[in-house]
Parts: C-alpha cells; structure tokens; sequence
C-alpha cells in the first residue's frame, strides 16, 4: 500500500461558505457506503473536507470534483494516519467488516490525540457489548473502550442494519427472489446510509454534548424481515416471498463463499437478531439532522435502477 499523497484539489463550483471553512475534518471510508456521503453532507456545510481513501477510482475522484482534498492511504500505518490526521480539528472513523479494527483503532486515536483533535465520529454496531459473539462485534467495543481512553471526546453510532441490505441482494430481487439468512421473524428499522452520513456532518459540525455519548441508532420503521419482503414487493410491484437461507448459502449466491470473516459474523448476528438486539426505534437521529429519516420507499425510489431490470 502506497503511503499517504496529499492531493489538494481546488475545484471552482465546490464546497459553500455555510461552515467554519478553518476546520479540517478527516473522513475515513471515505468512498464506502456512509463515507461517501458523509464528504458530501461536509462539503454542503463549507466545511474543508479531507477524504481518506485507499486507492484512486471513479468515487474518489468524485469527491476531488466536488472540492473535497483527497489522501490516499492504509488506515493500518500510524505513519499514514499521522500524514492524514495534520491539521485536522475534527474525525470520522469508519472501518470496513474485516480484520484489524481494535490496531487501526489504535492508531487513529493516537495520531487524533498527537493533533489535539477535538471530536471523532465513531461508526459502531447496535449490539456492540464486550461478551458479542461475533468477533467484529466486539472489535467494536474494544475500539470504542480506545478512543475513551485517549480522551479525544467521542461519539459513538451504534448503528442497526443499514437500508443498504437492500442493494447486496438487488441482483436477486430483479429476479424475483428475496432470500436472507436471518430468521423471517427478527425485527429491524433500517437506516440508510445517507441518513446516517447527515448525523455524522451534524455532529461534526456541533459536537457539543455529544462527547461521550453512544447512541442506538435506526430508521423510522421497524419491520420483520419477512415483513420487509413484503414491502419492497409493494413498492417494486413485484410478488417477492421472502426466502431464509443459511449464511453459507446466502454468501455463495453473493460470490462470498470464501470468506469466512463475514461467514461468522452473519452466523452471529443471526442469533443477536433473534435475541432482539438489532430491534428497536429512537428519534435520535431526527433530533440530530432536524427533519425524517428515510422510508424504505424513499431508498428504493431513491435507488430504483439496482431493483429493476432494464427492457
């Protein structure tokens, strides 16, 4: 892995002057599924946004266009993370579902303490505890137990099943099937990604009280599984039974079948869901952005494309 390059971008047409254009604030994951859109909610704000990403693609360069300053990096090398972290006031943590966690946890609240960094966002699971049964589950708590300890004020979004479930399965809808490998029973309220980008610019933008807090997060409705089939048939208009398979299977029909990180992570939060510890609803994030949360008909408007085959 290349070590960090700063690449400035100065585009015209790019961020607005609505925030406190002296702030720096790092995002991580940056072209992942909250990342993406939490550059874009900073850059609305007029927020100086650097974009902390692995390697050059079209999302990246996305970001550039839209004024945001691009670092390439591996969130892994303290060396990397120092680079990236230089005049940053505020943070965004998020790490992908893989090994190395709790060690690039370590190493962003170490550069994060070195540069007197203000506030981080801290991108965590519902049921994150110190007895979790998946092993990234309680990576999560471990890392949330580091950055308290560094005393870098600290929020952290205990988040439940992302919207986003939706889109690793559209293949399978746009040909009629709706297959998980959770119980049709275990209840949910799915957030979307770009609502939980809104709560990180928000806090971000005004962290104060929220230093120290962890906050249950979900979106505005819960549903079974079995129940959300059925509402994505209605807004699709399409008959969508819902089809519970095993995790191996589930992973097959992904291309996944080797990777057995995600393998025992599923197979553990499928107990976690029938236990009730993705349940749940809160208005947290309401209070926070100021407005609602996205419907599943407003993702799947939203992303209509990934359902629907072309004619």
């Amino acid at each position: 892995m290349q070590h960090v390059e700063l690449i400035a971008r100065s585009i015209a047409g790019g961020a607005t002057n609505q925030g406190d254009t002296m702030t720096t604030i790092l995002v991580t994951g940056a072209t992942g599924d909250t990342g993406r859109p939490t550059v874009k909610e900073l850059l609305k704000k007029g927020f100086k946004t650097r974009a902390l990403a692995r390697r050059e693609d079209d999302r990246s360069q996305e970001l550039a266009a839209l004024g945001a300053e691009i670092v390439y990096g591996d969130m892994m090398s303290l060396r990397d993370i120092r680079l990236a972290m230089d005049g940053v006031r505020r943070a965004y943590f998020c790490f992908p579902l893989a090994e190395g966690l709790v060690e690039a946890g370590v190493i962003f609240a170490q550069a994060a303490r070195e540069q007197h960094v203000e506030h981080i966002v801290n991108l965590s699971h519902k049921q994150s505890r110190s007895h979790a049964r998946s092993k990234a589950t309680q990576n999560h708590w471990l890392s949330e137990q580091v950055f308290d300890w560094s005393g870098t004020p600290t929020t952290h979004l205990r988040i439940t099943f992302f919207a986003e479930w939706l889109l690793y399965i559209s293949s399978q809808i746009q040909r009629g099937r709706y297959a998980m490998p959770y119980n049709r029973e275990s209840r949910f309220a799915p957030l979307a990604a770009a609502d939980i980008a809104k709560i990180v610019a928000n806090i971000l933008e005004k962290p104060k009280g929220h230093g120290g807090q962890a906050y249950q997060l979900h979106g505005p409705k819960e549903y079974s599984h079995e129940e959300l089939a059925a509402e994505v048939s209605r807004v699709l208009g399409v008959d969508l039974p819902y089809e519970h398979v095993t995790v191996s299977v589930f992973l097959e029909r992904l291309g996944l079948e080797n990777q057995t990180a995600l393998r025992r992570h599923f197979e553990a939060v499928a107990i976690d869901q029938q236990e009730g510890r993705l349940a749940g609803l809160d208005d947290i994030g309401v209070k926070i952005i100021g407005g609602p949360l996205m419907t599943v008909e407003d993702f799947i408007n939203a992303n209509r494309t990934h359902f629907v085959l072309e004619a």
